[in-house]
Parts: C-alpha cells; structure tokens; sequence
C-alpha cells in the first residue's frame, strides 16, 4: 500500500469512528421499531386530567389548537384544557381565555423558555386534583382519541407517555416534507424501537403525559433549550420508564421558511452537543458501573444528527473508493443501514411512498447543514437562551 493509500485509509477511519455508534444503535431501533405493535391494556384510568399547552406569542394559530383540544377534554369529560402565556406582549392569553381554556400568565424576563413555563403549570397546578399532565404545543393538532388511548396506557401501568409527534404542515413547502421523513424517524420509529426492547421512550417535548406521582419525584427542573430531553434524563436516573403511546398521534407545524428552520435546527441539534457534553460522561461511567439502563441514553447522545452522520459516511466512502479496503464495505453497509433506517420509519409513520421524491432534496439540505454548523456549535454553548422560532418567516 502506498502512503497516500495509507493516508486515505487512516482518514477514512477517523472519519467512521464517530458514526459506529450511532449506525449500531439505528440499526438495532430499526428492526426493534418494526415489530408488531405492543398489545394496550383493557381499562382506563380514572381521575382528571390537565392538558398543559405552553405559549409564547402564539396568537395567530393558537385559536385552532385550543379549539381541537377543548372538544377531546369535553368528549372525555373530565379534562382541563390550561394555557400558560410564558411572558407574551401578544393577544395569546385572550385568545385562548376566549376560546375556553383556563390562562395561566406568567412575566419573568430572566426565566425565559418552554421549561419555566412547563414548571410554573405544574407547580401552580399541583394542589388541584389532576392525576395527569399533557403538554401539547400550541402550533399542534392532536387526534381525537388522545385521552382515550392516555387513559388506557396508565390504566396498564405506565407513569409516563409520549405520543407519536408527527408534522401537521408536511405538504407545505420541500422543507416541511423533509421534516416529515425526518420526525418519522426520530419522533416515531425510535421511540417505538425502544419501547418494544422495554427501554424508555423518550419525551419528545410535544405529546408527552406524566403522572402526578412522577412529577413529585421528579419536579420539572429543566431550564435548557432542549428541556424535553433533559427532563427525559433526570426520569432515567430516577429509574422511571417513558411508554410510547403509538396508537394517539400529535401533529406539529414545522417552520416553512429559511429562518425559523436554522433557530429550530440550533435549538434541537445545539441543545443536543449540550446535554452530551454536560451528561455524556457521567452517563458513560454509570455504565462502566454496570448500570445498564444509562447505555441507550448515552447511545442517543452519541448519534449524531443523521445529515452530520450521513456526510461522515460519504467522505469515507469517497476517501476509500480508490482502494480495497474492507472499511470501504463498513462505510457501505452503514450508509445501508441508514436508508433502511429512513425506509422502515416511512412505513411505521404511515407516510404516502411517494415522499421518496422529497429525498431528492437531500444533496442541498446536507449543504445547508454544513453552512448550519457554526450555528450549532453555538447553539450547543453554555447559556445559550430559548428563542421562539418563526414558522412562516423567510
């Protein structure tokens, strides 16, 4: 072998060495996810439930949200519906006063984001009777038979639930249609992976359903700018499983336009490189400890965004394309692994076959994902402050 082949070849293996991790955990959630769904338990769980839907400025879609959720409480029949208008300067606690839910204002311009809302609710609340909380977005439609699935989940054992979190606006715009596939994946596929494998879930930040007890336990202490996941952490240090409630679905609006994806993007993926930097290493050596439970989540922090994923996977490809190296089968078969990863999740998400067109889009949005990667990188800073994203702005 001649030294640039040699060269190529150990280039090639740093480049797949951040990416094994991550193509085992997908393939391992892939073939978990396509397994029969879980059988639900016969029953319901009695009590009053609280709907919990944070708000920011949402006064121009939060009409439509509060409509679809005040009908699912009333066809239960022993439901709230409680806004919490997190530091507005709009009309989105009128509007929802208006449309019959209960408001719930909440002013403090130090404590900006989705997590002090969520705490002040369920602190506010928490003398008030209600043996569940669901907190749904307040840009999200949920399907009519939420509680009714809820209440069945609990009545089987479950403190905590999520629900399937799929995209409201899919035909949109080609980036909400990307969005699709990509939530099929992450929000649908993987969390019914691990639950068929009885791992926790996962809160997804949009769907989710936590029992009074749980929240007693564990108080909703999360502050970052991905509270949804590092809420989900402190519930697996407390031994407390999140169930996937596959058969109820939530649908969010993705932002349409240039800006609100690249706030939406940082937030998530940002947030993400925080929460592996702050808990990767103690995560990793509560395993070496022999506590088991910490694997998957350490393993999800270790998967890197799948557009960053797939980019590693095609350099070392095309670093080893020239050569007879067997890490050029490794690179491969992990970009493989990928495809059926996105295939198998088109299938569970029920999503029409002709979305495969959308992928065509892919060679510009892993473009626009290296240009993104500044932005992440600062979004993952320490302190890096919630802000809300634009769903229809350019």
């Amino acid at each position: 072998m001649t030294s640039l082949a040699a060269f190529f070849e150990v280039a090639a293996a740093v480049l797949l060495v951040p990416t094994l991790v991550g193509t085992l955990y997908l393939a391992v959630l892939t073939l978990a996810g396509s397994l029969p769904a879980r059988r639900r338990a016969a029953g319901a769980l009695p009590g009053r439930l609280a709907i919990v839907v944070p708000a920011h400025n949402e006064a121009a879609g939060i009409r439509r949200t509060i409509d679809n959720l005040i009908a699912i409480a009333r066809a239960d029949g022993d439901a709230d519906v409680v806004v919490v208008a997190d530091n507005c300067n709009d009309d989105t606690a009128a509007i929802a006063l208006a449309a019959g839910a209960r408001v719930l204002e909440r002013h403090d311009a130090t404590r900006r984001g989705k997590g002090y809302a969520l705490d002040h609710a369920f602190t506010t609340m928490a003398g008030e009777g209600h043996v569940v909380y669901i907190v749904i977005d307040a840009d999200s439609m949920a399907t009519d038979n939420l509680l009714t699935s809820l209440r069945c989940h609990f009545a089987g054992g479950a403190l905590a639930l999520q629900a399937r979190y799929t995209v409201l606006n899919g035909d949109a715009a080609p980036r909400t249609r990307l969005a699709e596939i990509a939530l099929a994946a992450f929000n649908v596929l993987r969390p019914r992976g691990r639950d068929r494998l009885g791992l926790s879930a996962g809160i997804l930040g949009n769907g989710f359903a936590l029992r009074r007890e749980v929240l007693q336990r564990v108080p909703y202490t999360a502050s970052s700018v991905v509270e949804d996941l590092e809420y989900h952490l402190k519930l697996v240090a407390a031994d407390i499983r999140v169930g996937f409630a596959d058969d109820c679905e939530v649908r969010g609006e993705m932002p349409t336009g240039e800006q609100g994806n690249r706030v939406q993007r940082a937030r998530w993926e940002g947030g993400r490189l925080r929460m592996l930097a702050e808990h990767g290493p103690a995560l990793a050596g509560a395993v070496m400890r022999g506590r088991g439970r910490f694997l998957e989540p350490l393993a999800d922090l270790l998967l890197l965004p799948l557009a960053y994923h797939v980019m590693l996977l095609l350099a070392a490809l095309a670093l080893l394309a020239p050569l007879a190296s067997p890490l050029a089968i490794v690179a491969g078969a992990s970009l493989g692994i990928v495809a059926l990863h996105t295939l198998v999740a088109m299938r569970v998400a029920r999503l029409p076959w002709s979305r495969l067109w959308s992928l065509a889009r892919v060679p510009l949005y892993l473009l626009w994902k290296l240009r993104m990667l500044a932005t992440t990188l600062a979004g993952a800073a320490r302190g890096s402050v919630w802000i809300r994203t634009d769903r229809n702005g350019s």
